[in-house]
């Protein structure tokens, strides 16, 4: 017999972890002491950069995570632990992301940055195929999700840019970019499937 639970406490536990993990990325960026010209700002530059792209990842995966669940009916212990998996991925981007910043974007650094995005990348994967096997194929996140491409492209490029931080760390810090970019489109996916099934509930009345 397969035991689940109600979706609230997960929905509240990760918001709340996100924002703690938003508070520890700002509060790490230090306030340099007898700056008095914006000029005096410029060695700050490469941390507030940093931040800035961390923020666009974390909002990114809290944008995704709340549809994904708003899709989710309920969930099993395997859900709760792979949302931990991933809530443990992305605790990793303050320090990953302090450290780039502070090194002015250099190799090791930036590919530390991609491993925890890449790691990043597959713990959310692993939710979502979880979700998916619970609710079943013809739920509405499966058909949402589909073959998942741009899911899948983030991955390789990802792996890519982990091996080009050694090689043209700035090529690396263009894909993070890039990546964050084709995620910042409003992925509508889910919201679309949700308006089908109640559309197709509302034909059947």
């Amino acid at each position: 017999m397969k035991v689940t639970f109600p979706k609230n406490r997960l929905e509240a536990f990760t918001d709340g972890v996100l924002a703690i993990v938003i508070t520890i990325m700002v509060l790490e960026m230090e306030m340099p002491h007898h700056a008095e010209h914006f000029t005096d700002l410029k060695p700050v530059l490469p941390v507030f950069l940093s931040y800035a792209l961390s923020f666009v990842y974390l909002g990114i995966y809290w944008y995704n995570h709340h549809h994904m669940l708003h899709a989710t009916r309920e969930v099993t212990g395997g859900i709760l632990w792979a949302n931990l998996l991933l809530l443990f991925c992305l605790s990793l981007i303050p320090f990953v992301t302090g450290w780039m910043g502070a090194n002015h974007f250099s190799a090791a650094p930036m590919a530390l940055y991609g491993v925890v995005l890449l790691f990043s990348s597959l713990a959310y994967w692993n939710l979502q195929t979880r979700i998916v096997c619970v609710h079943g194929n013809e739920s509405v996140l499966a058909k949402a999700v589909g073959r998942d491409v741009k899911g899948k492209l983030s991955l390789v490029l990802y792996a890519a840019a982990i091996g080009l931080a050694f090689v043209v760390p700035w090529t690396a810090g263009a894909i993070f970019v890039g990546v964050a970019l084709m995620w910042l489109v409003p992925d509508r996916r889910i919201e679309r499937a949700l308006t089908g099934t109640e559309t197709d509930a509302n034909e059947q009345r």
